[in-house]
């Protein structure tokens, strides 16, 4: 959603905007609505509007949207790297003087517009906006057709690489808006600070003016602090000419502004009204947010001159069933998530991303770091450079007055994978580098230049972020606090971006690997270039959640006690879709997240909470390991508050109450060692925090004393779920029925006939018809047709159970 908003009331479009009330002020000749319903989507790369018009199997859909949906997470190697075609008809008034501009959030990656039948415009670069005036191709009976042709084909001049570790979805993937607008017209507004303070706030506003004749208007500026109330009115007349202008405006100084931070993401209004002849003709909304942002070399980095230690995640632009085509509410969601963790920071990867994940980052209060989609593929040659510099610039035009942005990223793994012959050379990448961080700083100087793993170009930019993946890709993570230590060292103005472990959502074990790490494997916390050839937990484990839990509250642990560290940021909050990984636990899924592919929290999301989180919880580990194995004496479990005290029960008999003490490893100390008896347990936490408020976990758990035996057979079974669909079961178990908890083999789900279907290509626990097990048991929902059917499992050395539903 582009909240920089025009508004306006045209009666010819009352019927229109009338759902758009409660959203925006109306005025006389300018307005700025969505046209997301009602397109046709036609799957075909025919070059030219004539050919595409001929096809007859064009089929509605709802912008935003991709053609890869699912097919990159299905099992079919590769996804549609092609062109396609969108149609919609747009009905404008007639014998109008007003002009007409449609504004696409996001094609990717590359997009020709037609209106008419006409060529309007063409863009390259699928993560940033572009408009698209259409004023001289409109038709004078006043239905307009308007048709693009998007493409994400293989093309090694457009970043990102095609090596990077994510796909490049095709498809008008953000959505899409009809500006309304006068002849002369406010196209653009830049807010500046060039000062700011506890106690004073300079402001300088530069407009964009496109003018279709010369004119006298007036520019009325409003600003309105954080409880609505004005605090400064301001008019300026300008003398406006044929073409585009710049306008600029120094506004009355702001005492003892409101600041924005992540802990009061205070937001000011600046309104600002185009009149002309006592009519006003568009008004503008744009957030304020005063604030500043340092890096200071040996002590980390500083909002409003206040030490905020980096507190972090990182976001891929994705979701199941819809690949990147997510609604505004599934990216605030995203962001509400985060913020609800308790984070304060996140790193877009490796693009920019939807306007509405800048609009939560600033009312959520959310520091962000906005990444040059330069990732790996090396420097190409003069083409490519022209490319990669409009994206750059276009970028920061774009996303310049967020408040929670205070790092430009101008790449990741640059020199990795290079896509043209010597492209990795860093004799070429580094002076280019350059460059690009000159040509940020003119753009704007207010902001902190990063990059990350391009380790020529340390001294270029700001700030800087080694690889260090302590535990995972080398070393263990108990090397974690002296790899950090080191870095401090070598790169004063040092922050850590990626760490983490992958966890397959299920998979327990009462042994994870420790913090010494695993044996024989790659002694050094650095990553390999190579990591075929080397041993490490990345490669060599089984993934297991346990492990990924201790690795992040060790992390953790580590980054809050240590002394003028800016700190670091967890790759990545929610799994993700990579061409890279076909053989992962999900194939094609990236399952580093702390939620999986569809939002859920995983164990390692309270990890972080308990750090992290202000609002009281407690969580047993875990609502996953529901079957466990042991001695009589039990196994130990471990519970993640950030209550003050918290007090466990095993079948309504406690087992003591415990004070949380959040330096100690695991979990603040909350192990207890339990006794389970044979068969069903149920544990019960109660935590209470310093003020008397009071939260509770349940568990239940089947526990057998002893060890299961060798797999027998593969049982299947069903139960109804809520949302009326059923959830297919398949387990591993031994003669007597026991779950086999060490048979984690690759599982195929098959629905035998065409009544009903099995919720696959998801890329989650439930929604992936290939997927190993998880402590002998693999899952899958199904929707139910109109007819009985069966279902059918299998994986290498089982040939075939069946189920009738």
């Amino acid at each position: 959603m582009n909240y920089i908003k025009h508004l306006v009331s045209l009666p010819a479009l009352k019927a229109i905007v009338l759902s758009f009330a409660a959203m925006f002020s109306f005025y006389s000749n300018a307005q700025n609505i969505t046209i997301n319903s009602d397109w046709q989507y036609l799957e075909s790369n025919v070059k030219s509007v004539s050919e595409a018009l001929k096809h007859s199997e064009w089929q509605t859909v709802v912008i935003p949207h991709t053609w890869n949906a699912t097919d990159t997470v299905d099992s079919m190697p590769g996804y549609r790297r092609d062109a396609s075609w969108y149609r919609k008809t747009l009905t404008l008034p007639k014998n109008t003087n007003n002009r007409f501009v449609v504004y696409f959030e996001g094609v990717n990656m590359q997009a020709e517009v037609f209106v008419n039948g006409e060529k309007a415009f063409e863009h390259i670069g699928g993560y940033v906006g572009f408009d698209v005036e259409i004023t001289r191709f409109l038709s004078k009976t006043g239905d307009n057709e308007i048709l693009v042709r998007a493409s994400n084909e293989y093309n090694r001049d457009l970043i990102p690489s095609q090596k990077s570790d994510f796909f490049i979805h095709g498809g008008i993937t953000r959505d899409v808006w009809l500006k309304t607008l006068p002849q002369n017209f406010i196209s653009r507004v830049q807010v500046d600070m060039p000062k700011v303070s506890t106690e004073t706030a300079d402001t300088l506003i530069i407009s964009e003016i496109d003018a279709e004749h010369n004119q006298t208007v007036k520019l009325t500026y409003s600003l309105t602090d954080p409880s609505g109330t004005e605090v400064l009115s301001q008019n300026q007349q300008v003398d406006l000419r044929l073409g585009k202008q710049q306008v600029s405006q120094a506004l009355n100084q702001i005492n003892k502004p409101q600041l924005w931070s992540p802990a009061a993401p205070n937001l000011y209004n600046l309104a600002i009204t185009l009149t002309a002849d006592d009519k006003e003709l568009q008004t503008i909304n744009q957030v304020v947010g005063y604030r500043w942002f340092e890096m200071k070399p040996n002590k980390g980095f500083y909002v409003n001159g206040e030490k905020m230690l980096i507190r972090g995640t990182h976001r891929h632009e994705e979701h199941a069933g819809i690949g990147a085509a997510l609604s505004n509410k599934l990216h605030y969601k995203d962001m509400q998530q985060i913020k609800d963790m308790g984070a304060n920071f996140v790193r877009l990867g490796h693009y920019p991303q939807d306007p509405e994940v800048y609009k939560a980052a600033n009312e959520l209060g959310l520091v962000i770091w906005d990444e040059l989609p330069w990732c790996r593929g090396g420097i190409g040659g003069d083409e490519w450079k022209s490319n990669t510099e409009y994206l750059l610039k276009a970028q920061i035009k774009q996303n310049r007055n967020e408040p929670s942005i205070a790092f430009w990223s101008l790449g990741n793994e640059m020199y990795w994978e290079e896509d043209f012959e010597g492209g990795g050379d860093p004799a070429k990448i580094t002076p280019y580098l350059e460059k690009l961080n000159q040509l940020t700083k003119q753009l704007d100087p207010s902001r902190i230049t990063t990059i990350r793993k391009y380790y020529p170009g340390a001294d270029i930019v700001d700030a800087f972020s080694p690889s260090i993946w302590a535990g995972w890709y080398g070393g263990s993570y108990g090397q974690y606090a002296d790899a950090i230590k080191s870095s401090m060292q070598k790169y004063p103005t040092f922050l850590h971006m990626e760490y983490g472990a992958s966890s397959h959502v299920g998979r327990h074990t009462e042994t994870p690997i420790s913090k010494d790490g695993m044996q024989g494997a790659q002694v050094s916390v650095d990553e390999a270039m190579n990591q075929a050839v080397v041993k490490s937990v990345a490669k060599d484990s089984d993934w297991n959640e346990n492990y990924a839990v201790d690795l992040f509250d060790w992390h953790t642990i580590v980054t809050e006690n240590t002394d003028n560290f800016a700190g670091n940021a967890q790759w990545a909050f929610k799994d993700f879709g990579t061409p890279l990984r076909p053989e992962n636990p999900i194939p094609y899924m990236n399952q580093k997240g702390l939620v999986d592919r569809n939002g859920n929290p995983k164990d390692a999301y309270y990890v972080f909470a308990s750090h992290w989180s202000t609002k009281p919880f407690c969580y047993i580990e875990s609502k996953t390991w529901t079957h466990r194995n042991g001695p009589k004496e039990g196994q130990k479990v471990t519970v993640y508050c950030n209550t003050e005290t918290a007090e466990l029960s095993l079948n309504n008999k406690s087992l003591g109450k415990k004070k949380r003490d959040a330096e100690q490893f695991p979990a603040g100390g909350l192990v207890w060692q339990v006794p389970f008896e044979n068969g069903e347990n149920t544990l019960r936490v109660h935590g209470r925090t310093a003020n008397g408020v009071e939260v509770k976990d349940t568990l239940n758990v089947n526990y057998l004393i002893g060890s299961h035996g060798e797999i027998a057979q593969i049982k299947l079974s069903s139960k109804p779920l809520s949302n009326g669909n059923v959830l297919i079961e398949a387990q591993a178990v031994d003669t007597k029925g026991n779950r086999v908890l060490d048979y984690n083999k690759r599982s195929y789900f098959f629905n035998m006939t065409s009544h009903g279907q099995l919720i696959e290509n998801q890329g989650t626990p439930t929604g992936s018809s290939i997927i190993e097990m998880t402590s002998g048991y693999a899952a899958i929902e199904f929707i139910p047709g109109q007819k009985p059917t069966t279902i059918e499992y299998r994986n290498q050395n089982v040939k075939g159970v069946y189920l009738a539903l």
